[in-house]
C-alpha cells in the first residue's frame, strides 16, 4: 500500500504506524520516523457508563443520555467539568465532525439523542454551533435517520461525505480494481491506474479539524462490528465497494485507510452508542435481534472499543440464539500493528460506572 506524498506531516504519536512489521509498503521519504511521544498503553482505558433508565422501549431518554455523556467524558479525561474535558481535546476555533453510522436508521444506527447530547455539551463548552458537523457517507441515510431535522433544531450542520467532493491530494492506493460506481471520483474514467485509489472526502480534509467517532454497537458480517474503524474508514472515502463483501480485503483496507493522517490525526474521541446492542442484521435495523444495554462507551482508543464490541456481540449472540460467525480478528490485529490501538483484551482497562 502506498499513499500520496503530499499528505501533511503526521503528529508524533502516529509516525511509526507505517513501519509495523512490514504490514504496509514503503513510506514516503518526506515523512520523518521518530519515536512515538507516549507509550501505547496510555491509550487503552475504556470507560463504560451504564444507566438502567437510559432507554424506554428502545427509545433513548435524552436527560439520562446527557448525564451519561457528561459523566463518561469527565471520568475518561479526569476532568472536573465537561468544559474542561472538551477543551483538553479541542479548541473553540476547531470545526468538529461528529461521525455517525446512520444506514440502519435511528433505532439500530447511531441514535440522534446521543449526538444531541454530545453537540449540546460541545456548545456549552464554547464551541459555536456552526462549527459542529454531524456526518456520514450518505445524505439519504442521514436524512432518514433524523439528522437533518436534528441539525436544523440545534443550529449545527448535517453533511454527507459523498456530496462534498473528493480530495485528489489525500487518497488510499491499493492495486485492487473494483467496479467504480456513480459518485466515485474516477467513475467512467479510463486509463492506467484508474480504480486503484480511494479518495478522501473534502468534507473531512477541508472542512473539519477534529473528529468525534460515534458508531453503534452493531454487528457487521465481514468486519464483525460496524464500529470505530469500519465506520470512519469506509465512510470517508470513495471507491469502497471493492472492499465491502470480503473479510480479507476489509482486514487490510480498513486499518490502512483509518491510519491515513488526514483521518487518524483528526480523531480525538470515540464513543460507542451501546444503548442497544444489535447482534444480527448489520445495516438492517432488526430489534428482535437486539438487547438493551443502556450503555455509552468512551475511549481514545478505537481498536480497544471495537474489540470489546466484538466480545459483547458474541455474548449477546449466544444468549439470544443468534447465528455463530467467526470474528474477523485479523482486521483488529492489523490495526494494532499500525499502532491505532490495542487489540488484546487483557491489555484494556475497563472502568464500569453505574
Amino acid at each position: 500500500m502506498s499513499r500520496n506524498a503530499t499528505i501533511p506531516h503526521r503528529r508524533p504519536r502516529f509516525q511509526r504506524r507505517w513501519l509495523a512489521l512490514g504490514l504496509v509498503g514503503a513510506i514516503s521519504s518526506a515523512v520523518a520516523v521518530e519515536p512515538i511521544a507516549q507509550p501505547l498503553a496510555a491509550r487503552t482505558r475504556v470507560v463504560i457508563v451504564q444507566d438502567p433508565d437510559a432507554t424506554a422501549a428502545f427509545q433513548p431518554q435524552l436527560p439520562h443520555v446527557q448525564a451519561m455523556v457528561e459523566r463518561g467524558l469527565t471520568n475518561l479525561l479526569k476532568a472536573t467539568s465537561s468544559r474542561t474535558a472538551w477543551l483538553s481535546l479541542i479548541t473553540t476555533q476547531d470545526t468538529v465532525g461528529i461521525k455517525v453510522y446512520s444506514t440502519p436508521g435511528p433505532l439500530s444506527g447511531t441514535r440522534p439523542a446521543v449526538v444531541e447530547a454530545i453537540a449540546t455539551s460541545l456548545m456549552a463548552a464554547g464551541l459555536p454551533a456552526k462549527q459542529i458537523i454531524v456526518w456520514d457517507k450518505s445524505e439519504t441515510d442521514l436524512r432518514d435517520a433524523g439528522y437533518f431535522d436534528l441539525a436544523s433544531r440545534l443550529g449545527i450542520r448535517a453533511a454527507a461525505s459523498s456530496r462534498a467532493g473528493w480530495d485528489e491530494t489525500n487518497y488510499y492506493d491499493k492495486p485492487l480494481i473494483g467496479a467504480l460506481i456513480y459518485g466515485d471520483h474516477e467513475f467512467e474514467r479510463t486509463g492506467d491506474g484508474v480504480g486503484r485509489k480511494s479518495f478522501v472526502s473534502k468534507l473531512v480534509s477541508h472542512e473539519m479539524t477534529k473528529i468525534i467517532n460515534v458508531p453503534p454497537l452493531l454487528n457487521h458480517n465481514e468486519a464483525s462490528v460496524s464500529g470505530n474503524l469500519y465506520s470512519l474508514a469506509l465512510g470517508s472515502v470513495d471507491n469502497s465497494v471493492r472492499f465491502e463483501n470480503r473479510g480479507d480485503r476489509l482486514a487490510e483496507a480498513v486499518p490502512e485507510i483509518y491510519a491515513l493522517p488526514v483521518l487518524a490525526d483528526r480523531v480525538v474521541l470515540n464513543i460507542v452508542d451501546a444503548l442497544v446492542c444489535q447482534f444480527e442484521g448489520g445495516a438492517r435495523g432488526l430489534l428482535h435481534y437486539s438487547t438493551v444495554l443502556d450503555q455509552l462507551r468512551f475511549s481514545r482508543d478505537p481498536v480497544a472499543l471495537d474489540v470489546l464490541s466484538i466480545r459483547e456481540l458474541e455474548r449477546q449472540r449466544r444468549a439470544g440464539s443468534g447465528t455463530f460467525t467467526k470474528p474477523n480478528l485479523e482486521l483488529y490485529r492489523n490495526a494494532a500493528l499500525l499502532e491505532l490501538g490495542v487489540a488484546e483484551p487483557g491489555k484494556i482497562q475497563v472502568d464500569l460506572l453505574k
